[in-house]
């Protein structure tokens, strides 16, 4: 089964965030210290990500076209609209922290490598181990989130799912008409694109700064542009 990876992710996440919801009445110094541990796990992982780069110039134009394009198309605004329609639909108590936990979490969830090398390796080989890992972290994450953040958590696992369920399903045909230097390439920019982008995260959960985080996320798109037409000019000429 394709999609069973991207199915035990999501459900992972719901269960995840169950738990986290009955860990509510953690005192909130407790919560801003998990929080805050959180964070620098997040840091680090996007630091780790970021490296693997081997044409650091094609990632920061990326990063620059992407931006540019977030901003004029408001991604994360729209996605905060989302998780405002989100909190008036479930009633939440607390205006904000619903749209908060779901943005916070989805950028967390699907900006990442697993998600991607998941994915594809569900759709390529029918090999969820990835996916199985990224389930176990995802879940244990989710349970800290909503501790800290609220129930909002939850609805992260729709995007979540939808974004990999349609990596696994295209994986298939990509294998077809990819060659395996250019699918590397793809994968190793759009990592450290997308370590960047989870830097900045944790740099949000922190308080340091306020990054408009998924008003990046064209930059995935463009990286994967900008290594296809690298990869394809020396054959063209």
């Amino acid at each position: 089964m394709v999609l069973l990876g991207t199915v035990v992710n999501g459900a992972a996440i719901i269960a995840g965030t169950l738990i986290g919801t009955v860990s509510s009445r953690i005192p909130e110094q407790t919560k801003t210290t998990i929080m805050q541990g959180l964070a620098l796990v997040v840091s680090v992982i996007g630091l780790q990500m970021a490296m693997k780069s081997e044409q650091f110039l094609l990632v920061i134009g990326s990063l620059v076209l992407g931006g540019i394009l977030g901003e004029y198309w408001n991604l994360e605004g729209k996605l905060n609209d989302l998780g405002k329609w989100i909190e008036r639909k479930t009633g939440a108590a607390s205006e904000g922290s619903v749209a908060q936990a779901f943005v916070t979490a989805t950028l967390v969830y699907v900006v990442g490598a697993m998600a991607i090398l998941g994915a594809l390796d569900s759709g390529l080989r029918n090999d969820h181990s990835i996916l199985f890992t990224k389930s176990l972290i995802d879940g244990f994450t989710a349970i800290m989130f909503t501790a800290t953040l609220g129930y909002g958590v939850l609805f992260s696992a729709i995007p979540v799912m939808l974004y990999q369920g349609v990596l696994a399903l295209c994986a298939a045909q990509i294998n077809q008409f990819v060659p395996q230097a250019l699918l590397d390439a793809f994968i190793a920019e759009v990592t450290s694109a997308g370590g960047i982008m989870i830097l900045a995260i944790g740099l949000n959960l922190l308080g340091i700064v306020k990054i408009r985080v998924a008003n990046f996320l064209p930059a995935l798109l463009i990286a994967a542009i900008l290594v296809s037409s690298l990869y394809l000019m020396p054959l063209m000429f």
